[in-house]
């Protein structure tokens, strides 16, 4: 095992029932990290199907296994306590996020930046979920005030220091880019590769998301409005 202060990056990817996709998925990910030094990291959220037994084991491979689904935002969070990497990088399970992308994002970090979003310029979905995407992405960058055209994209990369301002909560993953630039860190954003689902299907319905998402919004709005700030003087 490489020893933690020699690890560049740390990828999280949470899995629920992608069996037919996470043998593509690793793949791609050790292509295009072959010039890092890195871990992988699957956080399997309670898969039902055969996830688990089709990720290939490796040296710079972890995987947690959550005994029940417990969510995105739950697996997501997992994952970021154990990266030992400098930077973390987050990606969905399903394929459709790039993994060609990620030295992009890594570029971004080394120049400074402290969150890097990728934000999808082409979305292979369908009208009605990229209608409601925008409308939800239209609201909350205004009411959080981070600036971000496109939180719903999980491929994002962050100096690890980052995570100690995130807060474990229920939908969460939506809003990393308002508690970390509301922290003070620097965020920017950068297209991003999006591609149609192969395999398997969407996890997440509209059903009653928007209402939760409005409640998490308040939330995070009045928590970011509570954040204690100070300095301490100089001798």
């Amino acid at each position: 095992m490489q020893a933690t202060h020699s690890l560049a990056v740390s990828v999280i990817v949470p899995l629920y029932n992608e069996e037919e996709n996470v043998p593509i998925l690793q793949s791609e990910l050790c292509a295009a990290l072959k010039n890092f030094t890195y871990e992988i990291i699957f956080v399997d959220d309670g898969s039902t199907d055969h996830t688990v037994e089709r990720i290939e084991s490796g040296t710079n491979l972890r995987v947690i296994r959550f005994e029940k689904n417990a969510g995105q935002s739950a697996a997501i969070y997992a994952g970021l306590k154990e990266a030992r990497g400098a930077t973390v990088v987050l990606i969905d399970g399903d394929l459709q996020n790039d993994p060609a992308d990620i030295p992009k994002l890594l570029a971004e970090i080394s120049h400074g930046a402290d969150l890097v979003c990728g934000y999808r310029t082409q979305r292979r979905d369908t009208v009605v979920k990229r209608l409601t995407s925008w409308i939800a992405n239209a609201v909350r960058s205004r009411f959080t005030k981070d600036g971000v055209r496109d939180t719903g994209c999980t491929l994002k990369a962050m100096r690890r220091e980052c995570v100690t301002v995130l807060v474990p909560f229920k939908g969460m993953h939506r809003f990393i880019p308002a508690l970390v630039k509301g922290a003070g860190y620097r965020l920017v954003e950068i297209p991003v590769n999006h591609r149609p689902r192969r395999f398997g299907q969407s996890k997440y319905g509209l059903g009653n998301r928007a209402l939760r998402a409005t409640i998490d919004m308040f939330g995070v709005r009045w928590l970011l409005s509570r954040r204690l700030t100070h300095k301490v003087r100089e001798p």
